[in-house]
């Protein structure tokens, strides 16, 4: 935030549940290992009754929102008081607040209230920070260097497809947002092989795409290092194994709208407005074959692509005006984990069946991906393409 920007007010707010694992990375890297805060035997003895997380784990999320919410990058915290009103244990739900109390013209600082609150909104821990805000011609110089830079967003970066899209839009130049949901250590590995090939940012996202709180904080995190989004690909998905009519549960089916709707709807919902910020844009979600050769036992799954498709198509319609292009890649079976249990017969059928002979790689799908992403599809929007050599043709 700029300090002219800031006003008296002015709050935010993060959340984080403390887990067994801050405790233990915390003594890691300051010593502290007080037997108050890790042995139970101990603190059973004591009027705690539990082990208590160390004060300084939850003030340190102070750091957090002074640092990345008000007023962000370039803060410098140099006042900091602290009093810790209530203990804190594993699985506590801790939401850290700051108000902005006072500005201080002359040092461009700002004073903040920050208290931190537990599950049951009890204040466990409260103080006054102050914090010098970076100059506003320093953002304003990043902001205009960083307007020219191609920016993608990859939901699902984690899968085979979303992974070598990855690869390939680095390749072609874009910056990366990857996301993922649970897989960190994937994301991390594929963050660290992708700075191996450019010096553009490559940074990974946790996120629900079903909820839109965490699109929200997603997008607050991307906002953070570019302020519009040239690229978008939801890649994501969820298991999707055959199920026969009779055993079909209503679960079933709303898993794959949620994943396939109701998520994409929230997504673009947050995405638009960075790509309006330029009037250009591409989105690509990712389809089936499946929608155009009907196959047994998939209601669930076909019935979700089904109404991905019109979802693509109408937006195309909507967002052309803004220079929004929305299209659709459409794969035939594809050599991924998603179909490791498939049986080996059924997937050389399909090798034998196709045109091409084989069943469709990574490779293939991210290379209409690139394609739909770059300059070179700019006069195309509302189109599928068919990656399934030769198996459906129109």
């Amino acid at each position: 935030m700029k300090y002219s920007e800031i006003k008296v007010g002015d709050s935010q707010e993060i959340k984080h549940i403390i887990t067994k694992n801050d405790i233990e990375q915390f003594v890691n890297l300051s010593g502290d290992n007080n037997k108050l805060h890790l042995d139970q035997e101990f603190a059973n003895k004591t009027s705690f009754k539990k082990p208590v997380a160390h004060g300084m784990i939850g003030a340190s999320f102070i750091s957090t929102i002074i640092g990345t919410r008000i007023p962000g990058d370039g803060a410098l915290w140099y006042s900091q008081t602290l009093e810790f009103l209530l203990p804190v244990r594993i699985g506590d739900k801790l939401t850290i607040k700051a108000i902005v109390t006072k500005k201080i013209d002359r040092q461009n600082s700002i004073e903040l209230q920050t208290d931190i609150y537990n599950q049951h909104k009890q204040k466990v821990t409260t103080g006054f920070a102050k914090v010098k805000v970076i100059e506003d011609k320093v953002i304003e110089e990043i902001e205009l260097s960083n307007q020219n830079e191609k920016v993608a967003l990859i939901i699902g970066s984690t899968g085979g497809i979303g992974s070598k899209t990855a690869e390939h839009l680095v390749k072609d130049g874009y910056n990366i947002f990857l996301h993922y949901f649970s897989n960190r250590e994937k994301a991390k590995e594929l963050q660290s092989k992708l700075e191996k090939l450019t010096d553009k940012k490559i940074i990974i996202l946790k996120a629900d795409i079903r909820n839109e709180l965490d699109i929200q904080e997603m997008l607050f995190s991307m906002k953070r290092y570019f302020k519009h989004l040239t690229a978008f690909v939801n890649a994501s998905t969820l298991h999707f194994g055959n199920i026969k009519f009779d055993s079909l549960e209503w679960e079933d089916l709303s898993s794959q709208i949620n994943i396939n709707i109701k998520a994409s709807f929230l997504l673009m919902k947050n995405i638009v407005p960075l790509m309006e910020n330029k009037r250009y844009g591409k989105v690509v979600f990712i389809t089936t074959q499946y929608t155009e050769q009907i196959n047994n036992e998939l209601v669930h799954y076909i019935t979700a692509k089904s109404a991905l498709n019109g979802f693509a198509k109408a937006l195309a319609i909507e967002l052309a005006p803004k220079g929004i292009r929305v299209n659709l890649v459409s794969p035939g079976m594809t050599d991924t984990e998603l179909i490791s249990d498939i049986p080996e017969k059924i997937k050389l059928l399909t090798s034998a069946k196709t045109p091409l002979k084989r069943l469709a790689k990574t490779e293939d799908i991210a290379n209409a991906i690139s394609y739909l992403c770059s300059e070179k599809s700019d006069f195309l929007t509302g189109e599928t393409i068919r990656i399934n050599g030769g198996q459906v043709m129109l």
